[in-house]
Formats: C-alpha cells, sequence, structure tokens
C-alpha cells in the first residue's frame, strides 16, 4: 500500500480523497493556487505545496509543477480527482516515467477513451451501439455548418477532450451551428488546452443514463449499477440518483455489459464510467466513457455500500478486486444535489463572493433510517473564486426507495442554510416538490420545459400559503414579545402584544388571531379552526423547524424592510404582518415604481468581458450579439433584446465586472 498520496485536484474533490487516504492511514499532499491558499483541502491535508497564480492554467494543469510538488514532498502516487488532469494522457505518461502510482486507468485507455472521437470508433467496432455523427475533426465554422446540414439539425457540437458539459453547444440552425462551433471551440481550448471539435445528431426526448465501472489489473471488471443524470442546466449536470426510475432489469443488464465489454476492449483499470444516452424507447447509444472518478460517485456508494476512492487505490496497489459481478448488490435509493454559486433566477449565472454563511445540515443516518451526506469543498468564512467550477458542494440522501429519498432530500435542502453568494438551493428544492421529477419523467431538456421562461421560484399552493402565514404570524408575536420585555423594561411599564393581525403574503390576505395557551401559539387564520405552532426558533436565527398542526417544517427566516423573507421548498417572499389599523394604512401608501433600465446592457454576472461586438453608432437587431463575458470557465454571449442605436460603451475587454455593472447604453 501506499505512504503518501499527492492530490493533484482542489476543492470538493480533494477533500474527499483525502477522508478515505486518512481512513486507510494513507498520508495526503494538497497543492494549491494563490487563490486556493486558505480552501478546506489545503487544511485538511498532512502537507501543501503552492503551485503557482489563481488561473488553472497556470497551476492545477501545470504537468511540471504537480511534478515538482511531487519530488518536494516524496509522494509515491498521485489522485487526479476529476477535471484538470485526470484524463490527461500525458500527465499519466510523466509520472509512470518517474515511477509514481497514478491512481486511475492505464495510459492507452486515457488515450482511446479520452478522446471522444477515437471513443466512438472503438466502441462501433466492439458492436456498442453508437449515435450517427461527423467522427472526424471540424477545421472551420463553414465546415461545422455543412455538416450539421448534411447530419439533420438538431446536433451536439462537442469538444473532442474534456467534458463536464465544457465546450458543448446544441445547434438547432446554421446560425447556431457556426457560433455554437466557435463557442464551443473557444471553452474547449481554455478548460483542455485542446480545442478540436466534433459533431454528433442530437437524440431528442434523451435520458443521460450511466454506468459506472469498476475493474483491477488482473483482467477483472464489474459494472455498479447505473445513474440518471438527465436533469442539467448547460450541459452540466445537478441532481442525479442511482438507480434510474427509468430502467427495468433486461435494459439495465444489458447496458451494464456493453460497458464493462467497452472497458476490456481497451484494457480498462480503475472507477471509470460508460455514459449513455437513452430514448423514450430505451434504446441506448454510448456517448462517452469518463476515464476517471465521476462527481455524482457518491449515489453509487450508498446504494451499492463500497468507498470507490479506496477501490481505485486498492487497485492502483496492484490488489485484485474484493467483490465479483453477483456480489453487486443495489440496496435502497440515493440522490445526489450539486449546489452550485450561480443564481437560478438569472439563468443559472456563476455567482461569487465570500460565504457569509455555511452551515450544512448534520450528516449520518436519521431516525427515519434515511441517511444525508454532503461533499464539500468550502467553508463559513470562505471565498468563492471566479476561476473555477462554481460547484461548491454535493449534498446526497439515502432511503429504502425513491420516494422516501426525494422526501428525504427535500427535508436536507430545507435545513442547508447559506447566505453571502447567490446559489440553487431554491431550485434544488422547487424540483424536488414537483410532481413530473416525482414520477420520474425525465429527459436532458427538464429544466427548459418545466421553467421555460426560467426559474422564477416557487409559488405557494393554498395549503402552503396558510402554513407560512402562521409561521410569520408566530415568528411576529414572538419578536414582539422580546421587543415588548425590552421597552417594557427600559419604561418601567410592560408593553401590550396585540391578538388580532392582518397578513400579508405575496398576492394573499389573511386576517389572523394568535392566541397563548399552556406555552404554545395557536393561530386562526381568517376565522378558521385554530392552529397550534410551536418552534425552536429565538430572534436572531436564520433558520427554525416549526411544528404546525402535524406538519413539521424546517426553513430560512429573516427579517426585512418590510416583514419577514421566508424560505422553504423553493418558496422565497416575505410576509407583512401588521395590525389591523397598520394594514388599512398601508394599503394608502403609493407604489414605487422600479428604475427604468430597457435602454442599459448590464453585465449579468460576475465576469471578464472577452469581446465586445458592437461599437458606438452601430444599429443592432434583435438577437445580434453585443458582448462575450465569460465566468468560470464558461463563455456568455449577450445578445440584442430589439432593434437599438449604440449610444455609449461603458466597459473594455478585458475589464473584470461585478453584477448589474454597466456594458453599453441604447438611444
Amino acid at each position: 500500500m501506499f505512504r503518501k498520496i499527492l492530490i493533484a485536484n482542489r476543492g470538493e474533490i480533494a477533500c474527499r480523497v483525502i477522508k478515505t487516504a486518512r481512513k486507510l492511514g494513507i498520508a495526503t499532499v494538497a497543492v494549491y493556487s494563490d487563490a486556493d491558499r486558505d480552501a478546506l483541502h489545503v487544511k485538511m491535508a498532512d502537507e501543501a505545496v503552492h503551485i503557482g497564480p489563481a488561473p488553472s492554467s497556470q497551476s492545477y494543469i501545470v504537468i511540471d509543477k504537480i511534478l515538482d510538488a511531487i519530488r518536494a514532498t516524496g509522494a509515491d502516487a498521485v489522485h487526479p480527482g476529476y477535471g484538470f488532469l485526470s484524463e490527461n494522457a500525458n500527465f499519466a505518461d510523466a509520472l509512470k516515467d518517474a515511477g509514481i502510482a497514478f491512481i486511475g486507468p492505464p495510459v492507452v485507455a486515457i488515450e482511446a477513451m479520452g478522446d471522444k472521437i477515437t471513443s466512438k470508433r472503438i466502441a462501433a467496432a466492439a458492436s456498442v451501439s453508437t449515435v450517427p455523427g461527423h467522427m472526424d475533426l471540424i477545421e472551420d465554422a463553414d465546415e461545422a455548418v455543412r455538416i450539421s446540414s448534411s447530419i439533420g439539425y438538431p446536433v451536439m457540437i462537442k469538444a473532442s477532450a474534456g467534458g463536464g458539459g465544457k465546450g458543448m453547444r446544441i445547434a438547432w440552425s446554421d446560425s447556431e451551428a457556426r457560433e455554437g462551433f466557435q463557442s464551443s471551440r473557444n471553452e474547449a481550448k481554455a478548460s483542455f488546452g485542446d480545442d478540436r471539435i466534433f459533431i454528433e445528431k442530437f437524440v431528442t426526448q434523451p435520458r443521460h443514463i450511466e454506468v459506472q465501472v469498476l475493474g483491477d489489473q488482473h483482467g477483472n471488471i464489474v459494472y455498479l449499477g447505473e445513474r440518471e443524470c438527465s436533469i442539467q442546466r448547460r450541459n452540466q449536470k445537478v441532481i442525479e440518483e442511482a438507480p434510474s426510475p427509468f430502467l427495468d432489469p433486461v435494459t439495465r443488464k444489458a447496458m451494464g455489459e456493453q460497458a464493462v465489454a467497452l472497458a476490456r476492449q481497451v484494457g480498462y483499470f480503475s472507477a471509470g464510467t460508460v455514459e449513455f444516452i437513452v430514448d423514450g424507447q430505451k434504446n441506448f447509444y454510448f456517448l462517452e466513457m469518463n476515464t476517471r472518478l465521476q462527481v455524482e460517485h457518491p449515489v453509487t456508494e450508498l446504494i451499492t455500500g463500497l468507498d470507490l476512492v479506496e477501490e481505485m487505490i486498492r487497485v492502483a496497489a496492484g490488489e485484485r478486486l474484493r467483490m465479483t459481478q453477483d456480489d453487486v448488490k443495489l440496496n435502497g435509493w440515493a440522490i445526489e444535489s450539486r449546489l452550485y454559486a450561480e443564481d437560478p433566477h438569472r439563468n443559472f449565472l456563476p455567482s461569487i463572493g465570500r460565504l457569509a454563511r455555511y452551515q450544512p445540515p448534520v450528516e449520518g443516518r436519521r431516525e427515519d433510517g434515511t441517511v444525508v451526506r454532503n461533499d464539500t469543498g468550502v467553508f463559513e468564512g470562505g471565498e468563492i473564486s471566479m476561476y473555477y467550477d462554481p460547484m461548491i458542494a454535493k449534498l446526497c440522501a439515502w432511503a429504502p426507495d425513491r420516494n422516501a429519498a426525494i422526501d428525504a432530500m427535500a427535508r436536507a435542502l430545507d435545513d442547508f442554510e447559506v447566505e453571502g453568494i447567490a446559489h440553487n438551493l431554491p431550485f434544488l428544492s422547487a424540483v424536488m416538490g414537483q410532481q413530473r421529477f416525482r414520477e420520474g419523467r425525465l429527459t436532458t431538456a427538464y429544466i427548459q420545459e418545466e421553467f421555460p421562461d426560467g426559474f422564477q421560484g416557487v409559488e405557494p399552493d393554498d395549503t402552503q400559503a396558510c402554513l407560512l402565514a402562521q409561521i410569520a404570524v408566530f415568528v411576529n408575536r414572538l419578536a414582539e414579545q422580546r421587543a415588548a420585555r425590552i421597552s417594557g423594561a427600559l419604561a418601567n411599564h410592560p408593553r401590550r402584544i396585540g391578538e388580532d393581525w392582518a397578513v400579508t403574503l405575496g398576492n394573499r390576505q389573511f386576517v389572523a388571531t394568535a392566541l397563548e395557551e399552556s406555552g404554545h401559539t395557536l393561530v386562526s387564520l381568517d376565522g378558521r379552526e385554530a392552529v397550534r405552532v410551536k418552534s425552536d426558533w429565538l430572534p436572531g436565527r436564520p433558520h427554525a423547524h416549526f411544528l404546525v398542526g402535524a406538519e413539521n417544517v424546517g426553513g430560512k427566516i429573516a427579517p426585512s424592510k418590510s416583514g419577514w423573507r421566508l424560505q422553504w421548498r423553493g418558496i422565497d417572499l416575505v410576509a407583512i404582518v401588521r395590525s389591523p389599523r397598520a394594514a388599512q394604512l398601508a394599503r394608502l401608501m403609493p407604489v414605487k415604481a422600479p428604475p427604468d433600465t430597457s435602454k442599459m446592457l448590464l453585465c449579468p454576472m460576475p465576469g471578464v468581458i472577452t469581446s465586445l461586438a458592437v461599437q458606438v453608432g452601430d444599429t443592432v437587431e434583435a438577437g445580434q450579439t453585443l458582448a462575450t463575458v465569460e465566468a468560470m470557465k464558461m463563455e456568455n454571449v449577450l445578445r440584442a433584446e430589439r432593434l437599438a442605436v449604440v449610444k455609449a460603451i461603458a466597459a473594455k475587454a478585458g475589464a473584470s465586472l461585478a453584477v448589474d455593472d454597466l456594458i453599453m447604453e441604447f438611444e
């Protein structure tokens, strides 16, 4: 077994590897850039080595710097995590030449499967079902348009190297093919140092289902079930689960056996994933093979009881697999929700800043038998940088069946506290509450289909609105009681707390009565039967659990200028609780109009202006490209919404902008 492992990565996955290495009694070495000097993985490792500036192209993907760190620390093995150098054959080759064990597959497998064009040819030769497409490299945008037209729209334009949604675009027309080719090429170059592009047919109504394989250096290979990864935005996964709610045992076995056959074809060992696109008739097509540990590996671990990182380490050390295919049993259901530093209300654009509050739910087995797990690489007070992927945690829930797992995930999301940055927790909560998700009717277009106008939050139904109104009355009364005690102590006489209240909850109005009884608060809405409300909440706490009648509710709560901001199950609104007289007067107040920004192009996210496509005085048409902003390795094209003339340009190419910074004005 190894003495010391260097993790050639950062963030959540570096922390994940350190935990398993510690369990095995193996020392660990972290590497870090300027931006990660105070990162969690640096604090957790036994040693840490600085490897350069913040951009990954100057630190995490510079092979010589990783080799220098290995030599300086005496590490005898390297775990690459995912992303960065994890599928770089040159890196694996350099480690082999240096006599350092690579905790991953052989170089020949990385070369064969890491290149999407080569891998599809090998898969076809091995009689694995593949998607129709053009497997030769594409030189320029004109050729991309010709090929796309011949295949037939829609098509998927993809980077030959890498993964994680980088360098991928769906094109439905010649113009989209032309623009998508250039954007894919730019992202591929920036993310992987390889701008080769290919095109294949885009399967409509597809499901993204992948099979986990594990092999040793003695020719033993097994598959560990599948993961459903269909809920994606910008071709990057958001919610995953294992097993898939769509597959039957026959299809599962067929996909698993094809995955193993492909792995065997290239002499594969270590952990790897064979990805398939599956249509509505359960026809499946090989998409690619990821020759590394996948981001979503925890759900497979939760239903198999295996530690995949441990298995990778043992395989790299020359050990045989400790199980056969007959030993692999799938137990229960697991769901993973990726917490991203991005704003779902702004089309999931990235967010950066300091985590003013970061309190994940308690991990481990719950009283109801469910399990919560949170893989993370951040901590409260830490900084979310613009230089790396926006994922900051992976929240997982396990239960004996799918519905129970969804309920467990919903409760865990309710208990996850994040402040200081925009994040997608409300969106994740919203999906858990959707009937379509609960029924397992998923496709890779799920987000576009369910939120065609973008995510606007969840509108509470009548039952939820009543529940939140009752909580608001309880919270307001508790805050009033506290204020009364303070003012009464100062003025030397008690302040009376009213029993009658008017509650405004979005467009809903309630007349409420709140009475104290035996240490509880009885809240009645609109003359209906009173409901007992109890909670551990105290003024100033940002999160609380409430028992409203028989309903358990865990949610976020904070005072606002006019009331109480309540966040629960994707609902985010302000509840205003007033005395009847104050409510009567409030109806007479004029409504303040928002500022007019219709003649401005504002930066939708923190990022760098990589190009400006227009000049002052230009007339622009609706849909015309105005500027390109890059953030967290993703290129975002900003377009004109209508016919206009450019009046002024406030930003320059190369400038770093914050959210809502002015880029240009129109006449």
